[in-house]
């Protein structure tokens, strides 16, 4: 069994889509789908289901994901030991793809400056992170929180922070370069369709966007053209005009999809919270300073 296996599965799992996952991965397609049939010859069992579109792992695949996430971060504190690094001065932060892609570098420099700290990051849903914590294979988790799909720790046992708040709304590339009115927008009508862009339903933002419609009331009269588990993949599909996409506003920002503009109003929007897991009894030097950081910021 190979590292790399395990790094490859755990990508998969976090993007549900097996070109994404190896274009992260930097192999091709055909290279990546051979070593995840070798992890699962090695693990002598399936763990993707390849009868299904989108995506779905099996029940083995889906027992091992939180697993492949917990090893991969015993086997970079091995690393680190093996490498005569200061293991104590490791901080182990899991959090979500999109979060980590737009959110980290500006966060980290600001929470780790003056500190020697070496950080030691691992991408994967809300479910599997928060395992990952509650396991003690993570020293902290970053991730999105909404009333439609609240977290409820024990708050004996975790403390939590509220970092940011961000507005999830529809976005559509613009009409043209110079009328920046969207191509789609909300309502639409049976007679102007708006095609859909939408998260797979397994992934946190799928029932954050539920919670919209529901409330909302009227039905959406556009097809769903396109299902991911990647923010930035129906960013980019709404970008190519495909569609349109709710995307959180730190998605967009920077200029990261500079066609892109809201397409809705108020009542098509709503807001997500940014908050920070760790563990109360994880005391250890660096994560409190990383924490007090946190807090102050």
């Amino acid at each position: 069994m190979e590292t790399r296996w395990i790094q490859d599965f755990v990508t998969l799992a976090d993007v549900r889509n097996f070109t994404r996952a190896a274009e992260l991965r930097n192999v091709s397609q055909a290279a990546f789908s051979r070593r995840i049939q070798a992890l699962e010859q090695w693990l002598g069992t399936a763990l993707v289901d390849r009868t299904c579109f989108p995506l779905r792992f099996t029940e083995a695949g889906e027992r091992f994901r939180a697993s492949a996430v917990a090893l991969l971060a015993q086997i970079d504190d091995v690393r680190a030991e093996a490498a005569g690094e200061n293991a104590n001065n490791n901080v182990k932060l899991a959090m979500p793809y999109a979060l980590a892609a737009t959110r980290l570098s500006p966060w980290w420099d600001d929470w780790s400056q003056g500190l020697d700290a070496r950080l030691s990051v691992s991408t994967g849903n809300v479910l599997d992170t928060m395992q990952a914590l509650s396991e003690g294979s993570v020293d902290l988790v970053i991730g999105y929180l909404h009333a439609a799909s609240p977290i409820a720790p024990d708050l004996s046992r975790h403390e939590h922070l509220l970092l940011d708040t961000e507005k999830v709304r529809p976005y559509s590339v613009a009409a043209s370069a110079t009328d920046r009115s969207p191509r789609f927008a909300l309502p639409d009508t049976p007679g102007h369709p708006a095609p859909l862009l939408m998260y797979s339903p397994t992934v946190y933002f799928s029932r954050v966007v539920r919670s919209i419609l529901d409330a909302e009331g009227p039905s959406l009269h556009g097809p769903t053209v396109v299902e991911s588990a990647m923010t930035d993949v129906l960013a980019s599909m709404a970008e190519k005009g495909m569609g349109l996409a709710w995307l959180p506003d730190s998605c967009v920002a920077q200029g990261r999809f500079p066609s892109l503009v809201p397409a809705a109003d108020a009542r098509w929007c709503t807001h997500v919270d940014v908050v920070a897991f760790r563990l109360r009894h994880n005391t250890r030097p660096v994560v409190e300073r990383v924490w007090s950081r946190m807090a102050a910021a």
